[in-house]
């Protein structure tokens, strides 16, 4: 029995939750912005129907946003990401292999039945995912993931085939990927499609059968392997596993310039303690700290500062961290900079499954396991009851400098008091 990859992604996967958390936008034109409510970044099928474009900035548009009956939302990305892993959860279900390839898409291994035609589960699994959590999503069939890919455009693009398309068992493959321009092949950047299209390879079907001599001498083995994908040789193989990440970031744009050193000792603060947060979920401590701040390009004097420490030993333990963060911040802050920018960047990763110790470091095993159990059920306390239920005394009470989100929605399915109370 031959095996097919699907790739199902959420449609308009921030809108879409957006509106799975509140009925009453349901089938309504939905945008979401960007951080500090600056740009589109999602729009509905009913907002996009209105002519409304990605990447406008919200100040440009918000009049004619509320003329069309638009709602407005800000970035709620505690919700996106419970929602992606509810997501996940079902997909995993349904599948035998699954690869989480971003937030709202994932490479599925299925077995195909003894006619071949998996539209069936196709069709049960959109109808399960839309129910269970209110995400219509687009499933994609082939024989590689460059295939499903390719398939999971097509589904989405052509309204005939209601989100799936199953590029194995339509009658005449050739006539769908004439269909499909070389820039929106998986792989394709702006720069090989420019090459392509040079060379009169306008098409997915044009690429799939150019000569491969001319795409090895250009792109080496990525663009014979892209080649193969197309025709349906599976060359790049399911990510089961995650790969275990070399660097964590956490950067945020601040609602206002600051220019004070303690303002930016507290959001420094803050994503550190976020970024330990992270460590510890993936498993890891940090050998390297960068921390980084900068002014806006557009003004006069830009100026844009960083500073680097390496640790001792290795760590994920919050309050070693931001001993080190805030060390570094006082060597990036100067005076009278309106600051827009900064963030933590932790490096030199290492899994916690063994520490390599230092000689000139004192090391005691019984203290380092109690810090391991005190950060791990601060993480539980606040996992439970919400994000800063127990917070760092260095993150301060006033963080007048987040950023910008006027137009927050609902967090029903993160946050316990906006669970929806229903009156009987």
């Amino acid at each position: 029995m031959s095996a097919a990859i699907a790739l199902v992604d959420g449609n308009n996967f921030y809108a879409a939750c957006e509106q799975s958390v509140d009925p009453s936008i349901v089938r309504q034109p939905v945008v979401v912005l960007s951080n500090n409510d600056g740009c589109i970044i999602a729009r509905s099928p009913e907002a996009r129907a209105l002519g409304i474009k990605m990447g406008q900035p919200y100040f440009k548009v918000r009049h004619d946003l509320k003329r069309l009956g638009v709602t407005v939302r800000s970035s709620n990305y505690a919700l996106y990401a419970d929602m992606s892993q509810r997501l996940m959860r079902i997909l995993e279900a349904y599948s035998e292999e699954l690869e989480i390839y971003s937030i709202d898409e994932a490479f599925l291994k299925i077995s195909r039945p003894s006619n071949h035609d998996l539209r069936p589960w196709a069709r049960q699994l959109r109808e399960s995912t839309y129910q269970s959590i209110g995400i219509p999503i687009s499933i994609g069939l082939g024989t590689s993931k460059g295939q499903a890919k390719l398939a999971n455009h097509l589904a989405k693009t052509v309204p005939d085939y209601a989100g799936i398309f199953d590029l194995s068992v339509v009658n005449d493959p050739d006539t769908w990927l004439n269909k499909v321009d070389v820039e929106s092949v998986w792989g394709i950047g702006s720069k090989m499609a420019r090459w392509c299209r040079i060379r009169g390879v306008n098409n997915a079907r044009q690429l799939r059968d150019m000569s491969s001599s001319a795409l090895h001498k250009k792109y080496g083995v990525v663009g014979i392997r892209l080649q193969h994908e197309l025709r349906g040789h599976s060359c790049q193989p399911l990510v089961v596993l995650p790969l275990p990440k070399k660097e964590t970031c956490v950067s945020r744009s601040f609602s206002h310039p600051i220019t004070s050193l303690d303002e930016l000792s507290k959001a420094i603060s803050s994503y550190t303690v976020r970024a330990s947060e992270k460590l510890r979920t993936q498993k890891q401590r940090a050998g390297t700290i960068t921390i980084f701040t900068r002014t806006s390009p557009f003004i006069q004097s830009v100026y844009s500062k960083s500073a680097t420490e390496t640790l001792v030993m290795p760590s994920n333990d919050t309050s070693v961290l931001l001993q080190v963060a805030l060390r570094l911040t006082r060597l990036i802050f100067k005076a009278h900079r309106p600051l827009i920018k900064a963030g933590v960047l932790m490096q030199n990763l290492h899994s916690t499954n063994h520490l390599q110790t230092n000689l000139l470091k004192e090391y005691d095993p019984k203290v380092l396991e109690k810090r391991e159990r005190l950060m791990n059920t601060i993480d539980s306390l606040n996992h439970r009851y919400g994000n800063g239920t127990i917070n760092w005394a260095a993150c301060g009470l006033n963080q007048g400098w987040v950023m910008r989100r006027e137009k927050l929605g609902s967090a029903a399915t993160t946050r316990l008091t906006e669970i929806p109370i229903v009156y009987t």
